[in-house]
């Protein structure tokens, strides 16, 4: 009858998964929508460019390879944010496909563990003793104390993963933000350089960051809690302004890294608590599995 309460919490807890999942789904397909607008909008802007009536207006200005450069850039950087949400998406479905096989798997497993129930209750009833009830009842609270304490153990190891990818975030934004402010006081290209490189891999860490959360938020559900984190964009278009390098777009762009690493830095610390709490509820379940595990051993020696 345990393993049978095992396999329906099981299927419990995958059908909660599943739900989660598809609300995932359709936030990445809304997302990834807008993103495919955005690239469509600055492949546009390209091509007037590169011929038409933008072009010799750009000629006549005499801007028109500056302004291709920008333009370009900002094409590049999109497609790259598209193809980041291509990916996302593409893992969230494949997640959801793996929950529906074990899920099939586990059918059968409400109407067994309900028929073993069903046969317990004839046994107690007929031998009529009241340590078998108190068993039975034991064993019934011990099985969703067990389960509790599964759920929040896997909820607390995806809250440490979902916090140490988002280290990893963190650590390429400070060291931004330093170029960035070396570049205020005079960097030149050296600064740029390191500036957009660690914005570029930032940017990268940002999507496995982003991947820890999605599976952190599922985990979450699972216990009763519901959260949709969601990290900030990091803009890599941020190197185009490189293009008009002056200390006004020096400023502008240490402040939207410095406004980017206090919202990932936001969305660390609310993790960390997160996590602090999940740790104190395990603790709690593990010391009552611990109490009725003690009781169960009593009643059967007794």
């Amino acid at each position: 009858m345990r393993d049978a309460a095992a396999r329906m919490h099981q299927a419990d807890h995958l059908r909660r998964v599943r739900e989660a999942t598809a609300e995932q789904i359709q936030r990445a397909r809304r997302t990834l929508a807008d993103r495919e607008l955005e690239l469509s909008l600055e492949e546009d802007d390209v091509t007037r460019l590169e011929g038409g009536l933008s072009a010799v207006l750009a000629r006549l200005l005499g801007n028109r390879e500056e302004r291709l450069d920008r333009e370009r850039a900002e094409a590049a950087a999109a497609r790259q944010r598209v193809e980041g949400h291509q990916a996302r998406l593409s893992q969230l479905e494949a997640d959801a496909r793996a929950t529906e096989d074990e899920l099939a798997g586990l059918a059968a497993a409400p109407k067994e563990y309900a028929e073993l129930l069903a046969e317990k209750e004839r046994q107690l009833i007929s031998d009529g003793d009241a340590r078998a009830r108190e068993l039975a009842d034991l064993g019934a609270t011990l099985d969703r104390v067990t389960a509790d304490v599964r759920e929040y153990a896997e909820a607390h190891r995806a809250g440490r993963a979902a916090h140490d990818a988002l280290g990893h975030v963190l650590r390429h934004l400070n060291w931004a933000v330093n170029a960035s402010t070396w570049d205020m006081f005079g960097g030149g290209l050296i600064a740029d350089f390191i500036e957009s490189d660690r914005l570029d891999a930032a940017d990268e860490a940002a999507w496995h960051a982003q991947r820890a959360l999605d599976v952190f938020s599922r985990e979450l559900a699972d216990v009763g809690v519901s959260a949709r984190p969601h990290l900030p964009q990091v803009d890599t278009r941020w190197f185009v302004d490189t293009f008009f390098d002056n200390i006004i777009t020096d400023v502008i762009k240490h402040q939207r890294i410095e406004n980017t690493r206090a919202e990932v830095a936001r969305t660390t610390q609310w993790v960390r608590d997160v996590g602090a709490r999940l740790r104190a509820r395990h603790t709690e379940l593990s010391a009552e599995r611990k109490r009725l595990l003690a009781r169960r051993e009593e009643l059967l020696r007794g």
